[in-house]
């Protein structure tokens, strides 16, 4: 059985189709690039996979459990803008990343020095024991980013979601981020979705690039039709397409 299932997702908002028969399987651990052009529906996707929207047909399920109605700490997350918390230094930042599964959202006495010391653990992990009592605002771009993604595994997810994680830095330190994260992702067995528009960082950290795009176009009516995975490229493997999926029934097909 592979661990996350999709099975013939349909999204929608309202009467404009978003995705259309939507279906991959992933095994535990892999890397899963996302790429396509602007529109087609990849951060819907990750959204889905979030359980921060229900699909309007299908399924999505994790390790064979019930379809999620919402988020869930098995699930972590981090956007391009980094997603943490401004009014908190940088070692409440990754406490909060486990914090907020608790009761009233805080650690009490032991429990807190214990969050306390796990975070220094963390924080000397991603290379940020250093500013551990400052803000996010005095860090840099990818100081902040390593923030957020240090607070998106301190919750230990089972998935990492990533949407557009490295778009906003600069290429130096987008280096530096994707050997920060294929380390971490080694050490933790994690399996990692990430959406891109970066075809080269897809194929150089996925394990698989799934290609979206629209397999059907009406030039009357641009938005007519969802997109769906239209390619499945295995990036172990030079790139080389190992899937090709059918416009009629999106069966894989030998390439």
């Amino acid at each position: 059985m592979s661990f996350v299932s999709v099975r013939d997702v349909f999204q929608s908002y309202g009467r404009r189709p978003i995705l259309e028969r939507v279906n991959v399987d992933v095994e535990q651990g892999e890397f899963i690039s996302i790429v396509g052009a602007s529109g087609c529906g990849k951060s819907t996707f990750l959204r889905l996979l979030l359980a921060q929207e229900t699909p309007t047909r299908g399924t999505i399920s994790i390790d064979g459990n019930p379809p999620a109605v919402e988020p869930n700490p098995e699930r972590g997350v981090v956007f391009q803008r980094y997603s943490v918390f401004p009014h908190m230094t940088i070692r409440q930042n990754i406490i909060a990343g486990e914090s907020l599964a608790q009761p009233f959202g805080r650690f009490f006495g032991k429990a807190q020095r214990a969050a306390r010391e796990r975070a220094d653990t963390v924080l000397e992990r991603i290379g940020l024991a250093h500013v551990a009592d400052q803000y996010p605002a005095t860090l840099s771009g990818g100081m902040q980013q390593r923030l957020a993604i240090g607070q998106a595994l301190t919750a230990k997810p089972r998935i990492l979601l990533l949407d557009e994680p490295f778009g906003a830095l600069d290429p130096g330190t987008r280096l530096q981020m994707h050997d920060f994260l294929m380390e971490l992702r080694a050490e933790t067995n994690m399996t990692v979705f990430m959406v891109t528009h970066d075809l080269t960082e897809g194929f150089k950290l996925g394990d698989r690039v799934l290609v979206f795009d629209k397999p059907r176009w009406d030039p009357t009516d641009p938005e007519a039709f969802g997109a769906t995975i239209t390619y499945d490229f295995d990036a172990r493997d030079g790139g080389i397409p190992y899937q090709r999926l059918t416009e009629e029934t999106h069966v894989p097909i030998t390439a």
